[in-house]
């Protein structure tokens, strides 16, 4: 094929680069013995190493060219003995998933020793995850209190056979930036051959940071025991913006506060967070994840129509549909034509959603479609930036947190498992939903006080943007602070409750 003087312009500076960054990846332990490879996207096509050579003699007249469906358009010409032939790299459907899935600029696959031993720090893992470490920086979409995941995947006897694999990792992981394959080594992509560079030395030095913290006893899965909470403390004692706005620490958090009547003065053992309007902005549930609901719904039944799991929810939405047959919609649910009930089911559950029903069959399915989206990384949830700090610092603390949200348990994992703050669900202790009963009856505490490990319900400490929540949990001896956050209704002038505008500052009169 001949290339354009634009393509070939970009194509041999694609393929000086690789010979550039094997020799460096050499002199770093990760291409040793002709192991490993790279490649990189230049002007819409694909630039990459061969197979089976030394990678740190390579020159540019050694590199395939591919066009993006991984077809060669390009073949090297052999050079003499005692060269072996050119062959086109077992890593060449591997590369074309991170391209095709992920929209990558640049993918390398290393063999370095501490990716390998990053996967048998427990050879059962499917994940490996550090938090708390300064590289995790360098890792797109990922802070230094975030929880970094890589998925593992188990080893072929051929490096073509894992493709499979790989790509179900990829769209499992829709944060991660590398792929794990057990005993072999890892496979890292970027946007750029400059970002997966920078990645690839950030995830081999977290890689190294977890065998050697593993050989001092230190999990580096787990939240630093004392960073968490000096974090906050600086934050609260500077008044530190939170989500951009500051808290009123004068009006709120430094004056004495009268408790509801009730409300004991026990230090909170546990911690119990509604999402909307405390964790999360109201605009991203109302503006974000019910659009999206809406928008997936019919595609959503469609393909799982015929599943046992569907026929039950569709069962449940009929129920609901009987005991309001004057929405729109309600009646052509139990329609035996397919196509009639499943338009009549997405004009109901539109009703539902405009009407903030809080159904359990709604938020389940809600639930199914927004797993869906957070898995393919169609969502990201939006959290306060003060949430994640502020839960590291009560688990280090000893503190338990649980969420308490009308959204699905599964909604709910799904929400604290994809954030813009990385997967933060192993900071929390579990879920309770609308099963446990309506969060604005003062019952509902009293059944999730009976699951926590607590001797007493005043030791649950409870945040919500709801009053009429704050209320009932009293009621049934919770001590509750409401959260003030941008974007959420006016509270009462007249309650009794603590008020905070961060996460930070709920525990700190204890």
């Amino acid at each position: 094929m001949q290339l354009t003087d634009e393509q070939m312009s970009a194509t041999d500076e694609a393929k000086q680069l690789i010979c550039e960054l094997c020799h460096t990846f050499y002199q770093q332990g990760w291409v040793g013995g002709t192991g490993g490879g790279m490649s990189i996207k230049a002007n819409n096509l694909i630039v990459m190493a061969p197979s089976g050579v030394q990678k740190e003699r390579m020159i540019p007249a050694d590199m395939f060219v591919l066009d993006k469906e991984g077809n060669v358009l390009i073949d090297p010409i052999a050079r003499p003995a005692p060269h072996k032939p050119p062959k086109l790299s077992e890593c060449s459907p591997l590369f074309m998933a991170a391209y095709e899935l992920r929209g990558a600029g640049a993918v390398m696959h290393s063999h370095s020793l501490n990716a390998v031993m990053a996967t048998l720090l427990d050879p059962s893992a499917t994940e490996f995850t550090v938090t708390n470490l300064e590289m995790i920086k360098g890792i797109a979409g990922h802070g230094y209190y975030d929880n970094c995941t890589v998925p593992i995947i188990e080893n072929t006897a051929r490096e073509c056979e894992l493709t499979d694999r790989l790509r179900q990792a990829i769209k499992s992981y829709p944060k991660s930036q590398a792929v794990l394959v057990r005993r072999h080594g890892v496979y890292i992509w970027g946007n750029t051959w400059i970002q997966a560079k920078t990645q690839a030395e950030c995830y081999d030095y977290l890689f190294e940071s977890a065998i050697k913290l593993r050989s001092l006893g230190i999990d580096a899965s787990k939240p630093s025991a004392s960073a968490p909470t000096a974090v906050a403390n600086v934050a609260a004692s500077k008044g530190a913006l939170h989500n951009g706005h500051a808290p009123n620490r004068h009006i709120d958090a430094e004056r004495p506060y009268k408790r509801h009547k009730g409300q004991a003065q026990d230090a909170p053992q546990v911690v119990v967070l509604d999402i909307e309007g405390t964790v999360a902005p109201i605009s991203f549930v109302y503006d974000v994840m019910f659009p999206f609901a809406k928008k997936k719904l019919q595609s959503y039944l469609e393909k799982n129509w015929d599943t046992a799991e569907m026929r039950r929810e569709v069962q449940e939405l009929l129920a609901e549909a009987k005991l309001d047959s004057t929405l729109v919609g309600a009646k052509d649910v139990a329609s035996p034509d397919t196509a009639t009930a499943i338009s009549g089911i997405v004009k109901f559950v539109g009703e539902l959603m405009q009407q903030d029903k809080k159904l359990t069959i709604l938020k389940t399915l809600q639930g199914h479609i927004w797993q869906e989206g957070f898995a393919s990384g169609e969502l990201t949830a939006d959290l306060f930036h003060d949430v994640q700090p502020a839960m590291a610092a009560w688990l280090s603390q000893g503190l338990k947190t649980y969420i308490y949200s009308s959204g699905s348990r599964q909604a709910q994992k799904n929400l604290f498992g994809y954030t813009s703050m990385g997967d933060l669900r192993g900071l929390l202790s579990g879920f309770f939903d609308t099963s446990s009963g309506a969060k604005v009856d003062a019952s509902s505490y009293g059944n999730i006080a009976l699951s926590l490990s607590v001797d007493k319900p005043s030791q649950i400490l409870f945040a919500t943007d709801s009053i009429l929540e704050a209320e009932a949990a009293a009621t049934a001896g919770w001590q509750v602070a409401l959260t003030v956050r941008p974007g959420n209704k006016p509270l009462p002038a007249q309650h009794s409750f603590r008020i905070i505008h961060s996460m930070q500052e709920l525990v700190e009169p204890f």
